[in-house]
């Protein structure tokens, strides 16, 4: 389906795209991945979906049929290959003399315009702003997902939270909405830390002025129901596991870089009895065809924060400058409205 992007936002993933030595693609690319817009034409076979319909992207690249998709595991899809070209058709985009362009992910959306396949689309509440539809389309999925879908987290949990970017913000919007009793967030910047609260954090604590394990086991009198990792730390994941109650589940859920590793000590009595559990997330265990619109429609009714996630709106000729502030901690998310 032809896209009209009306916004796309500054996501940090796109840099591991550029910096990482392993490529996931062939370059030159479009990057961007966390997109809204309008659509403007549909292809004969796209159901469902109709030009003027406003949609959010997903990097999620599901078939809709497979058993994973079909019970509602679409996060785990089995044939993600169906939402792309195929070896031997031609490139969706390319330059004047043939030579193919990467559209990363599937979307490239640092561009006014993409071809977009239809599962990797969603339809929205037409009332959502764009700038902060888009950041629904990563932020929100994989942060509130990992809440709510993974975690499933339960009015009364005590919830620990590392990392407050656009992902760690998220998770504490979804446990916030899911009930729980004590949400910590856990960062090194006392200006993040105070932002947390507006989504919900009930407790705050900067890593480098008191050790972060030691502070979430006094504040709950023991430990935590749920603790999520938002970064990619190997320290920060290790750091989550520590800070468990019994029973407790740390939740991964930050990118790391491709060479990182983690291990972890257990003593297998006391993993008998402590019940504790360590847990990868992808993309916030997300069905984006019914997650998306949720959080849009939440987004609508002054349910889930979005407003503050989107610091700044800016044009296309801004993105160098405004991935520098991200970088320097300056701004949660910068989002292209201007192409």
């Amino acid at each position: 389906m032809l896209v009209n992007i009306e916004a796309s936002g500054l996501c940090h993933s796109d840099l591991h795209l550029v910096e990482d030595d392993d490529k996931m693609f062939e370059f030159p690319a479009v990057l961007g991945h966390e997109v809204a817009g309008t659509v403007e034409a549909v292809g004969p076979e796209v159901v469902g979906i109709k030009p003027g319909d406003h949609v959010v992207a997903t990097l999620e690249q599901i078939c809709g049929h497979c058993d994973k998709c079909m019970g509602g595991k679409a996060h785990s899809c089995r044939h993600q290959e169906e939402c792309v070209r195929q070896p031997g058709e031609p490139p969706r985009l390319q330059f004047p003399d043939g030579r193919p362009i990467t559209q990363a992910l599937g979307i490239g959306g640092f561009a006014s315009k993409s071809l977009i396949h239809q599962n990797q689309l969603a339809v929205v509440n037409n009332q959502v702003d764009m700038a902060e539809a888009a950041c629904i389309g990563c932020a929100t999925i994989t942060g509130f997902g990992a809440a709510k879908n993974s975690a499933k987290v339960q009015p009364g949990d005590l919830v620990a939270v590392i990392g407050t970017g656009g992902i760690g913000l998220n998770v504490i919007s979804g446990a916030r909405v899911c009930g729980a009793r004590t949400i910590i967030a856990i960062d090194v910047f006392d200006n993040k830390l105070e932002f947390a609260k507006k989504f919900g954090a009930t407790h705050v604590v900067n890593a480098k002025k008191e050790d972060p394990v030691e502070a979430v086991r006094r504040i709950t009198g023991g430990g935590v129901d749920k603790s999520f990792e938002a970064i990619g730390f190997t320290e920060t994941m290790k750091q989550c596991w520590d800070m468990l109650a019994q029973g407790g589940t740390a939740y991964c859920i930050g990118l790391a870089k491709p060479d990182a590793t983690i291990s972890l000590e257990i003593d297998p009595i006391n993993l008998l009895f402590m019940q504790r559990g360590f847990k990868g997330v992808w993309m916030g265990a997300t069905n984006p065809k019914h997650d998306i619109p949720y959080y849009a429609d939440l987004a609508v009714d002054g349910r889930l924060n979005m407003h503050d996630i989107v610091t700044q709106r800016i044009r296309l000729d801004q993105i160098t400058e405004a991935y520098e502030q991200l970088m320097r901690g300056e701004v949660i998310r910068s989002v292209i409205t201007e192409f």
